[in-house]
């Protein structure tokens, strides 16, 4: 990866001589916007929220600049846009807050923060929560963080599923081990029909299958399982989503994309060829597919 490094250090070089020169008081659009909140620029950022940019602006992808700022963890841009009216429940296209956004890349600390300005743990009726998006990424102390904070444990989706599912969904043992620990309804069953149990057998995660039901509960749910294999949501390789990541950063320095472009598309061919997923941004929809390359919501939907 000698071109993604050089790439990387290109960046570094081009974001210091930025942070050097006049920061611009032209308001940005939704690409700028997203790429220099994503630098984590707070002198950029306050620049253009004193020339009027609206605390809710909304990038192009991820949503609102507060947003941004929780999925990055950066606590100093997530106070500048509270400071300045941000809502700190405004949801995006997809639904997700700021808060859920934290907790889906386990920042901890910005989980922490929102709560304490209250930000709600829980949402009204049947509705993707924080400990969903954290279970199903693995993050145990963003996840414990939220239950000590009032989080319901067995909370449902759109489609019934909780958070233990989500768990065992991306096999994550530990998670999966801890929920029910803290004691997650392993009854429960989403709208299809499934319990905890049906989804650790029907994605072969044996460890957390063996956690939930007896001996006799495994064969059951095993001679009901279903003969057509569910996708595993599952990332693009980290490669490739440092790629796309520096693919706008560049584009919004107004750089060549011309190598960026020809490395992307040579890893996916590569990665289509080996029966390897294809997603073009880290938007996660309920089949557990991502699309939608211009926004970045992480929507969990599952088949």
């Amino acid at each position: 990866m000698k071109l993604l490094r050089t790439l990387l250090l290109i960046l570094a070089v081009v974001s210091a001589s930025a942070s050097a020169a006049t920061i611009s008081t032209n308001l940005p659009d939704p690409v700028r916007f997203g790429a220099v909140m994503e630098l984590g620029d707070v002198a950029q950022v306050r620049a253009w929220l004193d020339a009027g940019l609206d605390p809710n602006f909304v990038a192009d992808r991820i949503g609102t600049g507060l947003m941004i700022a929780a999925w990055t963890g950066n606590i100093a841009l997530m106070e500048l846009f509270v400071e300045r009216g941000a809502d700190i429940h405004r949801a995006n296209a997809f639904g997700e807050t700021a808060l859920l956004h934290a907790a889906w890349r386990g920042q901890t600390e910005a989980v922490k923060w929102l709560l304490a300005r209250g930000a709600k743990a829980n949402r009204e009726g049947a509705e993707w929560s924080a400990l969903h998006y954290a279970a199903f990424a693995g993050h145990g102390e963003a996840s414990q963080l939220l239950l000590e904070r009032g989080a319901d444990l067995n909370a449902r989706s759109p489609n019934g599923s909780t958070p233990l599912m989500m768990a065992i969904h991306e096999g994550h043992e530990e998670m999966a081990s801890y929920l029910i620990k803290r004691g997650a309804d392993r009854k429960v069953r989403n709208e299809r029909g499934d319990t905890a149990l049906d989804w650790a057998v029907k994605y072969n995660r044996t460890a957390i299958a063996k956690l939930i039901g007896s001996a006799d509960e495994l064969a059951a749910a095993a001679a009901q399982a279903k003969n057509a294999p569910v996708p595993h949501s599952q990332w693009e390789p980290d490669s490739v989503e440092e790629l796309l990541r520096i693919r706008r950063l560049l584009e919004a320095r107004g750089m060549s994309l011309n190598v960026i472009d020809q490395r992307i598309n040579a890893l996916r061919a590569r990665l289509a060829a080996q029966g390897g997923a294809q997603k073009r941004t880290p938007v996660l929809e309920i089949t557990a597919r991502r699309r939608a390359p211009a926004q970045q919501g992480m929507r969990l939907i599952f088949r």
